[in-house]
């Protein structure tokens, strides 16, 4: 099924835009005029894609910085761990080494893209 999503002027160049369609979340990306379409969540930990950033045709996860390939899918590395320079309060210090813990055992799984075609300046996007 062929979904029209956006008009390409919504979208600057570097610019991602989260859109509904055929009962997906998936996030349109401006790669220098080439859009692509992937799914809205990170395949590590859920994070909202398009409030990360979009380099090239690389978009990285605001949460953990895992990256993704906007035209495969394909995730890039693991996360990266966030390094605190300030001795925490002890329950934080707990919650922290626990959030660790268990981040350690998150896999990371590459996401869903979506064909996408240009029409008269309308992003459509083919959804099964």
């Amino acid at each position: 099924m062929l979904i029209e999503v956006a008009k390409a002027g919504e979208i600057a160049p570097g610019g991602m835009k989260f859109v509904r369609a055929g009962g997906k979340e998936i996030v349109i990306c401006n790669c220098d005029g080439d859009f692509y379409a992937i799914d809205r969540r990170c395949g590590h930990m859920n994070g909202p894609l398009e409030m990360g950033a979009l380099d090239g045709t690389i978009v990285t996860c605001p949460m953990h910085h895992v990256q993704f390939d906007v035209m495969s899918g394909q995730a890039l590395n693991d996360p990266v761990p966030v390094y605190i320079d300030e001795p925490l309060p002890p329950k934080w210090g707990h919650y922290m080494t626990q959030f660790a813990m268990l981040m350690s055992h998150t896999s990371v799984c590459s996401i869903n893209t979506y064909p996408v075609q240009l029409k008269d300046g309308t992003i459509q996007v083919v959804i099964d």
